[in-house]
């Protein structure tokens, strides 16, 4: 064979059409062209297309079988235990203002909530690559943290002291868990990553019907105070994310190249996805912070109020798992886009239900539509890389800058509320904001070889 002059263009030579050769050179150009297409999706268009060695190739994602659906499971308990909780925040924003805090405005409780939601996810910056090289251990210490970060809740009085046990610690401890659990579940399944990442964030949705109820129901229901409802919650986690510990492990051995894979931020698709999900979530979080706040100056009792939250995540549930479906089916960025529209125009509709059965059905249709921007804008950054093994990094770091949103959207709609004393303001801000990511969202087709009007 003769070696191809430096510079010049890989040649394949030409072979006979032998019957018994003939698969094995079909079997070799397959894998020209499969290394060229990770090398575009990657975003690396400078280097030659032709396989590395660097990175070999390893089994098909088996979309299913014992081992994958335990890792869902687990997954599953980890965004009950995380996720839930944080989509219970509602709660504790109306709690604080006539309890421990009551002498803050709404933006400054809101503000415990931003940096808790804001950590949970920024951290999958450190989190996605660090699973990405060394494997599940970084979920035992998150357990661990979080787990400590809600015992310290328990026993606080001042602001700084919620700011720092609830916001910091617990969301850090968040972060150690989440972005882990996404990324191995999206090792195992390929084909129905959509369904299965869906499947793993409805856990969020479960905990966000128990948290809110029976922390409701613990502090006006019972003697138990505020200390022990916070504590007992720590001890209904415990077992849940031990399981999660022991089930969720990664299906690929690490990688062990750089730390962070900075030509992500060379795709433009990639870039434009985080740019859709920081818009959508600043819709997403206005309802889940302000919802049950939002009830009381109707009317509606702080009990009652409180289980709008827990009605919100019910049927968020459906809201994660229909979708996740549809996805595999008609494109990830598709029911992305389709789902931040819907949320927007529904947040645009928050200071619209001003009795007890239009804020409930108002809690339904919330809960549907804005169930599929989590799940939705993780399955969506998972079109940007073809290797397994880059999943956490390109989760992380794409979740960790969506995440700025949640230090803008929630404060914000405090001052408006504080400044307006009323929901029409924090309504526009914020569902402009969700309609424009959906938007943003299918305007990102354009950058991929689909097209606008492709499945993607």
């Amino acid at each position: 064979m003769t070696a191809s002059r430096p510079g010049s263009p890989l040649r394949v030579p030409q072979i006979p059409l032998d019957p018994e050769k003939t698969n094995t050179n079909q079997a070799d150009t397959t894998d020209v062209e499969s290394a060229a297409a990770i090398s575009t999706a990657d975003g690396n268009d400078d280097e030659p297309k032709v396989p590395s060695p660097a990175a070999p190739s390893f089994p098909p994602a088996p979309d299913g079988g014992s081992r994958a659906w335990l890792v869902v499971t687990g997954a599953a308990c980890v965004f009950f235990s995380c996720l839930g909780f944080m989509n219970s925040f509602g709660v504790f924003q109306q709690y604080y203002l006539t309890h421990q805090l009551h002498n803050h405005t709404p933006d400054d409780i809101a503000w415990i909530g931003s940096i808790m939601s804001f950590i949970q996810f920024a951290g999958g910056a450190i989190t996605g690559p660090m699973f990405d090289r060394y494997g599940m251990w970084v979920v035992r210490p998150g357990a661990v943290v979080y787990v400590f970060g809600l015992m310290m809740t328990s026993i606080c009085k001042e602001y700084w002291q919620f700011m720092l046990a609830q916001g910091v610690v617990t969301g850090f401890g968040m972060s150690l868990l989440q972005v882990p659990a996404f990324a191995a579940v999206s090792q195992y399944f390929d084909k129905k990553r959509g369904a299965a990442l869906g499947l793993v964030v409805s856990g969020s949705s479960i905990g966000g019907i128990i948290f809110p109820i029976a922390f409701s129901k613990m502090l006006n229901g019972t003697g138990l105070g505020f200390g022990w409802s916070v504590r007992i919650m720590g001890f209904v986690v415990m077992p849940l994310l031990a399981f999660s510990a022991i089930t969720m492990t990664a299906r690929l051995p690490p990688r062990k190249t750089n730390f962070f894979i900075g030509k992500a931020f060379k795709n433009i698709t990639f870039l434009l996805l985080i740019v859709a999900a920081f818009c959508s979530f600043i819709g997403m979080y206005t309802p889940i912070f302000f919802l049950p706040t939002y009830a009381v100056t109707r009317g509606m009792e702080p009990t009652l109020a409180s289980y709008l939250l827990a009605i919100l995540n019910a049927s968020s549930t459906f809201g994660r798992i229909i979708p996740g479906i549809l996805a595999d089916r008609f494109g990830k960025v598709n029911v992305f886009g389709l789902g931040g529209i819907l949320t927007g125009i529904t947040v645009l509709c928050f200071n619209v239900p001003t009795s007890t059965a239009g804020l409930v059905i108002y809690s339904i249709g919330f809960g549907f539509t804005s169930g599929t921007i989590i799940s939705g804008a993780t399955a969506a950054i998972t079109i940007c890389t073809n290797d397994f093994r880059n999943l956490g990094t390109y989760m992380g770091m794409g979740m960790a800058l969506a995440s700025l949103s949640t230090i803008v959207g929630p404060p914000v709609n405090g001052v408006l509320l504080d400044r307006y004393g009323g929901f029409l303001q924090v309504s526009i801000f914020s569902g402009v904001f969700g309609l424009f990511g959906g938007i943003m969202a299918l305007v990102t087709k354009i950058t991929t070889p689909q097209g606008l009007f492709g499945r993607v």
